[in-house]
């Protein structure tokens, strides 16, 4: 299996790269910020279900050829650009409805599914080009291939960064939703910053569509 001077290898670039704010850490926040918090935890929860499905795909070969493929990478990220711009527009054009979901009885609060929202933050995660190159390009440096079963030691130092991510997302996630807490007191306020939160994601969709990879 793996060596355990790789997985402290591993979990130290893990941690450096899942420190830098990237696609999910601004999504998580983005829907906090538009949600409230247990739509933020929801969506970080997703996220890292996600990005472990592109733990999967590289274990199985599939990650090599959307990281090796202009065309493949591009499709991939124009479609997650696209659904962060989409949800974003919901966002911003809902935000006038945010104070019935923040301070209304729990009878009276529009329902909106938990597994939705999993799933709207799996498909960010599994289409991030970050964890896209990540997983495709830096996991399989660490995998020692005299060891053996390949595919089974990417799974187990593919958990490292999806340990991780869900812990700074999560903190992300209720540290904005904190924040909306205190702009709930003002309907105005909390329009503000459920429009911010709208604008977040549709800005982070475009970003993710212009932006390039280095090759």
């Amino acid at each position: 299996m793996v060596s355990a001077d790789r997985l402290l290898a591993f979990a130290a670039m893990s941690l450096l790269v899942v420190l830098i704010p990237g696609p999910s850490v601004l999504f998580v926040i983005g829907r906090a910020l538009a949600h409230g918090r247990r739509t933020a935890v929801a969506t970080a929860i997703g996220n890292v279900f996600g990005s472990y499905l592109l733990v999967v795909a590289v274990a199985v070969g599939i990650g090599s050829l959307v990281e090796r493929s202009v065309t493949v990478y591009l499709a991939v990220k124009l479609a997650g650009a696209a659904y962060l711009v989409f949800l974003g527009v919901q966002a911003f054009r809902h935000r006038k409805e945010l104070r019935l979901t923040a301070t209304g009885p729990a009878s009276e609060r529009p329902a909106r599914g938990d597994l939705r929202t999993v799933i709207d933050g799996a498909l960010v995660g599994v289409t991030n080009p970050k964890g896209v190159v990540f997983f495709a390009a830096v996991l399989p440096q660490f995998v020692d291939h005299s060891a053996g079963q390949v595919p089974l030691q990417m799974l187990v130092l593919g958990l490292i960064p999806i340990v991780i991510g869900l812990v700074t997302d999560t903190l992300w996630g209720l540290t904005a939703s904190a924040a909306r807490t205190w702009f709930a007191r003002s309907d105005r306020r909390l329009s503000l910053i459920g429009g911010a939160g709208g604008c977040t994601m549709i800005g982070l969709g475009v970003t993710v569509a212009v932006t390039g990879r280095a090759d």
